[in-house]
């Protein structure tokens, strides 16, 4: 059995972009968690750090994760960020 793909995705909003850099990602969750293989998607805000978001992502195959990437959401949410995020830092995991 193939294990489950564990994902933890940092970004960082850019100063002053706090807001419309989280009601984007927030708007992902929804259709995130309709979508095959989504086993959980997370999203939290540090409490420290302004604009600082995290999901926490849990799919059952790579390629359930990889069609996740290719979405028309996640498409959307790249071109109303564009410019208003730093790079992502995507941290793919196995449980040990």
């Amino acid at each position: 059995m193939t294990k489950p793909l564990v994902l933890v995705a940092t970004i960082q909003a850019r100063p002053g972009h706090e807001d419309s850099v989280g009601s984007a990602l927030q708007a992902l969750v929804e259709p995130t968690l309709a979508e095959a293989g989504c086993r959980q998607y997370d999203l939290h805000a540090d409490l420290h750090t302004p604009g600082l978001f995290l999901f926490y992502e849990i799919w059952s195959t790579r390629a359930d994760w990889e069609a996740h990437n290719g979405s028309e959401h996640i498409a959307s949410m790249l071109r109303e960020t564009q410019g208003l995020i730093e790079d992502p830092i995507i941290s793919q995991l196995e449980r040990i």
